[in-house]
């Protein structure tokens, strides 16, 4: 698709996503052109795959750098080096008798009668966990002053040991942050050049643990992503992309990189948050007011709720531990972070997923991918173990000779003969029944996922539309939708870009919170205006400091609330037409299925504001056709030839049924299943006693 820039530079926006396999480049300008590009990341040096995958599609265009006017980037940097452990050697100063907070936790275990689990290791180890003597109360008010001499020598324990950043929690330092402020000062003459952060800035929020392990990930993904950060903003100089560059928070709104290099606790799930937030978006332009998200790639699958255009945000996550549950019981596994995030559920399956026989002789699926390298057998790439992907080939889901319109060869015989060898035979099943049988027992542990934020958060999942995408997800979903009793399956054009896409509808966003304890009876409404007033200045100063003055600044608040006696918040909107009593009784009894009686006292926990900078560039191409243009790789050529069949197994009282195999477009005419959908990016199976068709925006859509 060559665009030169002769009649009037053209002003294009560049969404890049990352992922474990492929890193997607997506360009788009405001009349809807674009130019998408997928190259394999370079995981040794992510940033390298960006800025050659930009100059790949300047020389394939006629662009340049110039014509970029920001760059909007989804990453993984942080979440891997803490999922890997390689983050920086990180020192913790603490008050006296709290140097074991970050190893006992919170007492809570994600598999309750195994008495194996072990709790992951602690970021910083106890030798460079150091206490000093002080004490502040739950009110603010100075019980044992701060020694300057005492902070002289845990700073130089700590740099006698080598530490690379610097941590610092006080306890109660949210009521009062002097203690910690001084102890900055000393270690900043001390140690000019050492990454800090102090708690009280981190996170002013009551409760020790949470506000500790929030500082602990912050100060220990610090200079790593600081220096991918200036790595990426180098590499772009280098091909004269001077725009400004937008990284993906956690919770679907974008900040600058300098903010991000800062605050990097904000961008650790920057990643699947993108198509949360490309989903939202769409479900508001076609009406859809309640869907559950699917995101299904090659190792991981994720699963989040959009309820009438809005998304499910949680305060707190894990990070780590093997895999993300969403449910709220089975908390514990991983590192926990209290900054709001998209409600997302993860389990570790996906395309790469590797299927095998436990000690019992029972079929399992995942957690262990094979990943881009080996990759599943049928890439023939010296992978040695069967995968779902193996098993979908097996089934005649996936095209036997070839994906990516042609650009990964596979061989299917070798996939066969594997899988026949180490799971039918042992299991004493024909092949078609075993390798279905692992497709079901993947999409068994993806529908956790599914529950995860559907019925376990009191949410009946057949009153909403499952919205698939991801490389894998379009391929599982009808499936999984007829499992859970949903009727509709929405699957967007480009599915599996569809993460970067999701980049281009975010908008600039800071989140801001503070512990303020009353009860709501009584409440004096000015003192509460203050509180908020005084988080919005912050919101406000951010923003002016990133351009966005006057009507481009929208503020919105809410509280996290409880029943007084209550461990647990949860958070409700603050507005002048519901008070804060009742919006908390209506969420927890959406929540928990009940409510308490009008005597029951309410009490405000913390305060948040959220400060969003709305861009006067268009966020969405409005234009259904924008996305389908010649030349993308989307309208690369089939690798079934028009009118192809393909015998595609649909379990055992079904058996094998010969299916039309066909393009998005060939939808125009809504048609019943058994059908196959191949796309550049994604494969779509339509079941027997299905019906699909294209909607205007060109989604595909299956009535069950």
């Amino acid at each position: 698709m060559a665009m030169g820039s002769t009649t009037g530079s053209p002003r294009f926006r560049a969404a890049v996503d990352i992922g474990g396999t492929f890193t997607d480049i997506v360009l788009l300008d405001a009349d809807g052109r674009r130019h998408v590009k997928k190259v394999s990341s370079s995981v040794e040096d992510y940033a390298r795959a960006i800025v050659d995958g930009l100059r790949e599609v300047f020389e394939e265009t006629g662009l340049t750098g110039r014509d970029v006017i920001e760059v909007l980037h989804g990453t993984t940097v942080a979440s891997n080096a803490l999922l890997e452990l390689r983050g920086a050697r990180t020192g913790l100063i603490t008050t006296r008798g709290f140097r074991d907070v970050l190893e006992i936790r919170r007492l809570r275990m994600p598999r309750l009668y195994d008495l194996t689990w072990e709790k992951p290791p602690t970021l910083v180890e106890r030798r460079l966990r150091v206490e000093v003597n002080e004490r502040i109360d739950a009110r603010g008010a100075v019980q044992q002053p701060l020694d300057d001499g005492d902070v002289e020598r845990a700073l130089d324990v700590l740099l006698a040991q080598g530490i690379e950043a610097l941590a610092v929690c006080l306890l109660n330092s949210w009521a009062n942050p002097a203690h910690e402020e001084r102890i900055r000062t000393l270690a900043r003459r001390r140690a000019p050049g050492l990454p800090l952060c102090i708690s009280s800035d981190v996170l002013p929020e009551i409760k020790e643990y949470e506000r500790t392990s929030t500082t602990v990930i912050n100060t220990y993904v610090l200079p790593i992503v600081r220096r991918y950060l200036a790595t990426l903003r180098t590499g772009l100089d280098g091909i004269a992309v001077r725009g400004p560059l937008l990284i993906m928070q956690s919770n679907g709104g974008l900040m600058t990189d300098e903010a991000a290099a800062t605050r990097p606790m904000h961008i650790i799930e920057s990643g699947p948050a993108a198509g949360v937030v490309g989903a939202q978006a769409l479900a508001r332009r076609i009406g859809l007011g309640k869907l559950i998200t699917f995101d299904m790639g090659g190792t991981t699958a994720k699963a989040s709720l959009v309820e009438d255009g809005a998304i499910s945000r949680a305060t707190e996550y894990q990070v780590g531990g093997g895999i993300m549950h969403g449910s709220r019981l089975l908390t514990g596994a991983g590192y926990l972070l209290r900054v709001p995030a998209i409600d997302l559920a993860e389990v570790g399956a996906g395309g790469g997923s590797i299927v095998w026989r436990d000690a019992g002789g029972a079929l399992q699926v995942g957690p262990r991918s094979a990943g881009a390298s080996p990759g599943p057998l049928c890439y023939d790439l010296g992978g040695t173990e069967p995968t779902v992907t193996d098993a979908n080939v097996i089934l005649g889901y996936l095209n036997p000779t070839a994906l990516a319109g042609g650009a990964v060869k596979l061989n299917a015989s070798r996939a066969h003969e594997v899988f026949q060898e180490r799971i039918a035979e042992p299991l004493g099943l024909p092949l078609a029944e075993a390798a279905h049988g692992a497709h079901l027992i993947a999409a068994s542990n993806m529908m956790r996922a599914i529950r995860a934020v559907s019925s376990e958060r009191g949410r009946d999942p057949r009153e909403y539309a499952l919205f698939a995408f991801g490389g894998n997800g379009p391929l599982f979903a009808a499936g999984m939708a007829r499992a859970l009793e949903m009727t509709r399956v929405v699957i967007p054009p480009a599915p599996g870009l569809f993460s970067a896409f999701g980049l281009l509808y975010s908008e600039v966003e800071h989140h801001y919170v503070r512990t303020w304890r009353r009860r709501t009876r009584g409440l004096d409404a000015a003192e509460l205006a203050e509180a908020f007033g005084r988080l919005e200045d912050e919101a406000r100063a951010q923003l002016a400091a990133e351009g966005f003055t006057g009507a481009a600044v929208r503020l919105e608040r809410s509280a996290d609330c409880r029943y007084q006696g209550q461990s647990f918040e949860l958070t409700v909107p603050v507005t002048s037409s519901v008070p804060i009593e009742e919006a908390f009784g209506r969420e927890h009894e959406r929540t928990y299925g009940h409510r308490a009686g009008p005597d029951e006292p309410v009490e405000i926990v913390s305060l948040r504001v959220v400060g969003r900078g709305l861009s006067d560039r268009p966020r969405v191409i409005d234009r259904p056709g924008g996305l389908d243009r010649p030349g993308t790789p989307e309208m690369a050529p089939r690798t079934s030839p028009e009118g192809a069949m393909r015998r595609v197994y649909f379990g055992p009282q079904t058996g094998w049924i010969a299916t039309p195999i066909l393009s998005r477009s060939d939808l125009a005419t809504p048609r019943e299943g058994p059908a196959v959908i191949e796309e550049y990016d994604a494969t779509c199976v339509v079941p027997p006693g299905a019906r699909a068709g294209l909607d205007a925006g060109g989604n595909i859509v299956m009535e069950l």
